[in-house]
């Protein structure tokens, strides 16, 4: 996640955060191709994604050239950014 930090040992920065989000919810979305019937996996993705765009949204809020950056580079599509 380095390639996301914004200085030195940075782990708390939104892109950095969104980037690790980002990670766990492509594994969960895989493992729940296998297991469909895991709800409760289900659910933790549902919250881990929801964390994810209150996020986007607040980097979109405070500054918007960084969360197009971001979404670019993640790949995520603007609406499940959550911003406009």
């Amino acid at each position: 996640m380095t390639e996301f930090a914004t200085k030195e040992g940075d782990t708390g920065s939104p892109e950095v955060q969104v980037a690790l989000l980002s990670r766990r919810i492509s594994d969960l979305t895989e493992h729940l191709k296998t297991h469909k019937h895991d709800h409760h996996s289900r659910r933790g993705l549902l919250l881990l994604v929801g964390q994810r765009r209150r996020l986007l949204q607040y980097l979109a809020k405070k500054d918007i050239q960084r969360f197009r950056a971001l979404v670019e580079r993640l790949g995520i599509r603007r609406g499940a950014a959550g911003a406009r």
